[in-house]
């Protein structure tokens, strides 16, 4: 009988007592504390940094009983140590007193498990320091801190920028016992989902071992393939592993590529449906803003190229929106070169799942009209049956729908981007094989769309009348003549008046 899958399940003991089935991660853990102190750790949301975090807590409570039948079980003494467990998983950050309340809860959570006392008139973090000197003290062991999302109370409030500085000063405070007590401390291990910089959230804390982009360490969360193929082996039987591959897979952080555990878990449950299980947790309203408000061109999406420095650095008086989709999960490292200048990082969209429902809303968000799957599906059929009426009537007909005020509101509609972004992020959450700004030796194409045996090279202009004209001067399409497919270029142009299509141009050329 197969075990059972512990969806939203964050805690080790339950996962064992209870029979549930769980991937060991226990080598791991074991490297970690046999190589080090201090460690921090960023992954995107629900992929499994909780119950790792747990895992630590149950191996320095001393629970051997629990591993049995795992790695780290006859090789390790398996010692109890005093823990001080914070996690800010729950709670309301939006206020300094909500925040306070937060924080003291934690901490008279930590004084009852600890039988510790902090006086009424202790600061969070004068009782913070408490605890770890008098944990130390009182049980004669070093002192383990693990901290979990240690930076939600930041990105809760991270559209309200004054309250995020707040709450970012207010940590920074909290954080910096840790430095103060190392006499005291056997073992610090903080989780979150962003990379704040050591110098505005730990400063002090230079020995901190940032683990995020370690290849030894890159399957912590997540399941890897070889998972896949033998743990989850019986629940997958008579599946098409290399579409699960495709929709689930493609996170990578330096090392193997990897699952996300939530979409596996629910995939399985659901009984094998193709959904967006982990997209549909958290909408990324905030990502979507800052697009709008920069006039994100929507294709830079693809090869996003960022070196050590931008990748590592956010923080709320400079948030690079590429930077936090990496952090988020939106995008991961999908190849690394080095330059003079250091190792730079290849950025793109992981998986199918998180490209089609982040494109989604993406061209719902800029286009403000929702849900329009008729319209782009007839436009999926008219390029596939090269049905050039039905193509403009109904790429017509999507810009038709646009309220109003999107125009008069937002100044992008000024911009040839904003149309192409919003027509790539439609088409390309289709599914279609579309390359933005493809370069030729005569320059770059706007949009080229690859099809079966059609290649249609297309260009957008706003009130220029010359969209086709271009394609044909600069002869794009001679780059994909060697490809044996019909190749047909498409001018399509936009009036700013009209805030619509003015007209759609074609011409064939039709392969030999």
């Amino acid at each position: 009988m197969l075990k059972k899958l512990p969806i939203g399940i964050s805690t080790l003991k339950e996962i064992i007592e209870e029979d549930y089935l769980y991937i060991d991660k226990t080598k791991i853990a074991l490297d970690l504390i046999n190589s080090g102190k201090y460690y921090f750790l960023s992954r995107p949301r629900r992929f499994g940094k909780s119950l790792f975090l747990d895992t630590l807590a149950s191996i320095f409570d001393g629970d051997k009983g629990l591993f049995k039948g795992l790695y780290i079980y006859d090789k390790y003494e398996f010692e109890k140590y005093p823990l001080i467990r914070i996690s800010f998983n729950n709670g309301d950050f939006s206020t300094k007193e909500s925040f306070a309340q937060v924080i003291y809860e934690i901490l008279d959570t930590n004084q009852r498990d600890l039988d510790i006392e902090c006086p009424k008139d202790f600061s969070s973090s004068g009782c913070f320091q408490r605890l770890i000197r008098q944990a130390y003290e009182k049980y004669n062991k070093k002192v383990v801190i693990l901290i979990d999302e240690y930076d939600k109370p930041i990105l809760d409030n991270i559209e309200n920028k004054e309250e995020a500085k707040k709450r970012r000063d207010e940590l920074k405070n909290f954080y910096s016992v840790i430095k103060g007590s190392d006499a005291y401390v056997k073992f610090v291990f903080i989780t979150g989902v962003s990379k704040f910089s050591k110098i505005s959230l730990f400063s002090g804390l230079n020995n901190l071992d940032d683990i995020t982009l370690d290849r030894k360490y890159s399957t912590i969360c997540g399941y890897t393939q070889d998972d896949i193929n033998t743990v989850f082996k019986e629940y997958l039987k008579g599946q098409d592993l290399e579409k699960i591959k495709l929709w689930y897979n493609g996170y990578k952080f330096l090392g193997k590529s990897v699952y996300n555990p939530f979409d596996i878990l629910l995939f399985i449950s659901k009984g094998f449906e193709y959904r967006n299980y982990w997209f549909s947790t958290a909408t990324p309203t905030f990502l979507l803003k800052i697009m709008e408000q920069n006039r994100y061109f929507l294709p830079n999406l693809e090869n996003v190229i960022k070196d050590d420095m931008m990748l590592d650095s956010f923080d709320v008086d400079f948030i690079e929106l590429e930077t936090l989709m990496w952090q988020t999960g939106y995008l991961t490292i999908t190849d690394t070169f080095d330059t003079p200048s250091g190792l730079h990082y290849v950025l793109n969209i992981p998986n199918k799942e998180v490209r089609v429902s982040l494109l989604r809303n993406i061209a719902s968000y800029l286009s403000k009209i929702g849900n329009s799957t008729i319209t782009t599906n007839n436009i999926s059929q008219a390029l596939m049956q090269k049905d050039f009426s039905k193509l403009e009537i109904n790429i017509k007909a999507l810009f038709a729908s646009i309220p109003y005020g999107n125009f008069t509101n937002n100044k992008m509609y000024k911009y040839e981007g904003y149309y192409v972004s919003v027509f790539y992020a439609y088409i390309k959450a289709l599914g279609f094989d579309l390359i933005a700004e493809d370069i030729t030796n005569k320059g770059r194409i706007d949009l080229s769309l690859k099809l079966d045996n059609t290649i249609y090279i297309i260009e957008f202009k706003v009130d220029d009348n010359k969209a086709l004209e271009q394609i044909k001067e600069k002869n794009y399409h001679e780059k994909y003549l060697d490809e044996n497919k019909d190749i047909y270029l498409v001018g399509i142009e936009f009036s700013k008046g009209d805030r619509n299509i003015s007209k759609i141009e074609y011409e064939e050329i039709r392969k030999n």
